[in-house]
């Protein structure tokens, strides 16, 4: 008797669609002067001794993209924490994970196993790491600068 063979993973493309339009109106909340703004830095306000901190960086701009790194900070740090590079495409309202822990340019179905150990939905897990990251530092993020929400 053979064993029944999983299905090979496809790409949801409407949910990765909709995780990278969620991800774009969160970071233009965050960030909304990211036109002009080199760098921002929101301070999270958590209950642990540390400070911990969300360093936005614009790295490059173009006429319709920006490229953000996204560096997560805390003091006295022994695991190296959270960075990526984000890239917003601004004419359809989308932000993707181009670059995060020494990879770039994600491709939307990995063969499982494979020697990089990344899962299928690799693209999907990391976009959907930045939304729940960009969430939490929204509920939590203290700001020296005033937001303009609404725009």
């Amino acid at each position: 008797m053979l064993a029944a063979s999983k299905p090979r993973y496809r790409v949801d493309l409407v949910s990765l669609q909709a995780v990278c339009e969620a991800n774009f109106a969160r970071l233009s909340q965050l960030m909304p002067d990211m036109a002009s703004q080199d760098e921002r830095r929101i301070l999270l306000d958590v209950p642990e001794a540390s400070q911990q901190s969300l360093v936005m960086r614009v790295l490059e701009r173009c006429p319709y993209t920006t490229s953000l790194q996204l560096r997560h900070e805390r003091r006295h740090d022994w695991l190296a924490p959270p960075s990526m590079e984000v890239r917003l495409y601004h004419d359809v309202n989308m932000a993707e994970v181009v670059a995060a822990y020494n990879r770039r340019r994600f491709r939307g179905v990995y063969p499982y196993p494979n020697e990089q150990m990344l899962q299928p939905d690799e693209k999907y897990q990391l976009n959907h790491f930045l939304g729940e990251w960009l969430g939490y530092c929204q509920r939590h993020g203290l700001s020296s600068q005033t937001l303009v929400l609404g725009r």
